[in-house]
């Protein structure tokens, strides 16, 4: 319940950053201005990721490292947006229908078996899904999917508000930076 109050409290204070953010996504590419995607949550069930949408209109609905050249279907607006992970902010909205939480795994795409393979073997399945996570900040998109797990399952094993704290204060640390950013 404190994940879903402090994610309404986050996104009234961030509104006007929302709007700035969809206006300019707005006035180079039209609508729609966010982007829906069926994932992942916990115990292997599924939800539609809200997220500022930072791709043309054309690109296919598959993960960004299986297109042939990402960078062509990528908005001017949609690099900052990923350099700073605010085509994230939308997933606000997943914490208050009770989807997500703040700290967890990011959610999988609905078609990626081979990570929920491994999700469920390491038990980290049970786990609600994150807009950030130990993942996020021990390499993101740098990392293979079994280290991916294997942070993950270490997450689980640790879990507690103050690991939690740990890694949103690293998150913060890690956008500054772009650490981890692949596309």
């Amino acid at each position: 319940m404190i994940n879903r109050l402090f994610a309404f409290v986050v996104l009234i204070m961030l509104s006007p950053a929302l709007f700035a953010v969809a206006m300019a996504i707005f006035i180079e590419d039209g609508s729609p201005i966010f982007f829906k995607q069926k994932r992942v949550g916990i115990n292997y069930t599924f939800f539609n990721i809200y997220k500022f949408r930072s791709m043309k209109k054309n690109t296919p609905n598959v993960a960004t490292h299986l297109l042939e050249n990402p960078a062509s279907y990528l908005l001017k607006i949609g690099g900052v947006l990923r350099k700073l992970s605010l085509d994230e902010l939308p997933n606000l909205i997943n914490i208050i229908k009770g989807e997500m939480v703040f700290v967890g795994p990011r959610p999988a795409l609905f078609n990626q078996d081979d990570l929920m393979a491994l999700r469920i073997a390491a038990g980290v399945d049970k786990l609600k899904p994150g807009i950030t996570g130990w993942a996020q900040i021990n390499g993101r998109d740098e990392i293979s999917i079994e280290a991916k797990v294997a942070l993950e399952k270490e997450y689980l094993e640790r879990k507690s508000v103050w690991f939690d704290l740990v890694i949103v204060v690293k998150t913060f640390t890690s956008v500054l930076f772009s650490k981890g950013v692949a596309h």
